[in-house]
C-alpha cells in the first residue's frame, strides 16, 4: 500500500448572492440578528435550472484543469451530497456524463455536512488499496432546495455550492499528503440535524449541535492530528465545517492551532453542507494563504452527528 495526496482543488458557487438585507424582505429577521448568532452575511443561491450535479461538475472541471488532467484520467468519482433530488442515476454518474468521462466507478455518499471528509477518506483508502488509480472527490449541495423559507432559524443559514479535489497516489517513498481519518457518529443524536419529509426540509436543534460541537469536537480534532503525527501548533490551517462562526472560532482556539489560518468562508457562503470544507479550502489555496505542502486539518461534522477529520498537505 502507498500513500495518497490531493493533487489539485476546484470550487464553484452560483452567481446569485442573497444578503441578510434580502432575507429581511422574506422573513422576520435583520442583518444584526443573523450576524450576531451565526456570523453569516451573504450566501449564494442556485436557480431552478442549476441542479446539484451541475454545481459539482463546474467544481470538478476546475480541479481537473488545475491538475493538468483530462476527464479520462479519472477512474473513480465520489460525490458527497444530501440534496440530490433524483435517486438514479446518482449524482456522481451525472457528473461523469457531464464531463465526458470514460467508465469510472461512480458513488454518492450521504453523510450530510461531514460528507466531503468521509469521501476523501474513502478515496484515500481506495487508491491505497489499488482499486482506483486517481479519484475525483466532490462535496456539492443545493441546500436552498430543502429550505423552509418561512423558518427564520434555518433559512438564514444555508447556501449552495461545490468543491472538488483530485486524489492520487504519491511517488514511492514520498510522504503521504492525506493523513489517517478519524471518523464516527453519535447515532442517538440523529434528531439534531435532519432533512426529512415530502418535500424534504432541513431542520436542526441548534443548541444541541452547538453544545456537542464546542464540548466534544476539540478532543476529536486533536486526535485526528495525533493520528497524522502533527501537533496542533504545527498546523498551517484549520478548515472546519462552515456551520456557524460562533462554533468555528472557539473550536480552532480549543484545538490549540495557535499559528493556523482558520477558514471563515461561512461569512460569505453560509452553510453549504458537504460543499463547505472543499469550498473553503480551495479558496484559501487559490488566494495563496496556504503554502504548498503545509499541514491543514479538515474536520466535518453534522447530520446524525457524524464526524470525520484528517490532516492533509496543501497541493
Amino acid at each position: 500500500m502507498t500513500g495518497t495526496r490531493i493533487a489539485a482543488l476546484g470550487h464553484y458557487q452560483p452567481a446569485r448572492v442573497l444578503t441578510n438585507h434580502d432575507l429581511a424582505d422574506i422573513v422576520d429577521t435583520d442583518d444584526a440578528w443573523i450576524t450576531s448568532r451565526v456570523g453569516i452575511r451573504t450566501r449564494h443561491v442556485a436557480g431552478p435550472d442549476e441542479p446539484v450535479d451541475e454545481l459539482a461538475a463546474h467544481a470538478a472541471g476546475k480541479a481537473l484543469a488545475a491538475a493538468g488532467l483530462v476527464p479520462g484520467d479519472i477512474d473513480l468519482v465520489l460525490v458527497a451530497t444530501s440534496t440530490a433530488i433524483d435517486r438514479s442515476p446518482n449524482t456522481a454518474a451525472r457528473v461523469a456524463a457531464r464531463l465526458g468521462m470514460g467508465s469510472p466507478a461512480t458513488l454518492d455518499l450521504n453523510v450530510v455536512c461531514a460528507g466531503f471528509t468521509h469521501a476523501l477518506a474513502t478515496a484515500d483508502h481506495t487508491v491505497r488499496a489499488g482499486a482506483a488509480r486517481r479519484a475525483l472527490v466532490i462535496g456539492a449541495d443545493k441546500m436552498t432546495d430543502v429550505t423552509d423559507w418561512t423558518d427564520r432559524t434555518t433559512c438564514v443559514l444555508v447556501g449552495d455550492g461545490a468543491g472538488a479535489a483530485i486524489v492520487e497516489a504519491v511517488a514511492d517513498g514520498a510522504e503521504p499528503g492525506i493523513g489517517p481519518v478519524l471518523w464516527g457518529s453519535v447515532p442517538e443524536m440523529g434528531h439534531a440535524v435532519r432533512i426529512e419529509g415530502t418535500p424534504p426540509r432541513f431542520a436542526q436543534e441548534g443548541q444541541s449541535v452547538y453544545r456537542w460541537a464546542t464540548q466534544r469536537l476539540p478532543a476529536l480534532a486533536r486526535e485526528a492530528c495525533e493520528r497524522s503525527g502533527v501537533a496542533p501548533e504545527e498546523l498551517a490551517g484549520v478548515v472546519l465545517h462552515q456551520a456557524n462562526l460562533r462554533i468555528i472560532e472557539p473550536l480552532a482556539a480549543k484545538i490549540g492551532a495557535v499559528h493556523a489560518i482558520v477558514a471563515r468562508d461561512v461569512v460569505d457562503s453560509g452553510n453549504t453542507s458537504a460543499a463547505s470544507i472543499p469550498l473553503a479550502l480551495a479558496k484559501l489555496v487559490e488566494r495563496g494563504e496556504l503554502p504548498s505542502g503545509a499541514p491543514v486539518l479538515l474536520f466535518g461534522f453534522g447530520g446524525n452527528l457524524s464526524y470525520a477529520g484528517q490532516v492533509i498537505r496543501v497541493p
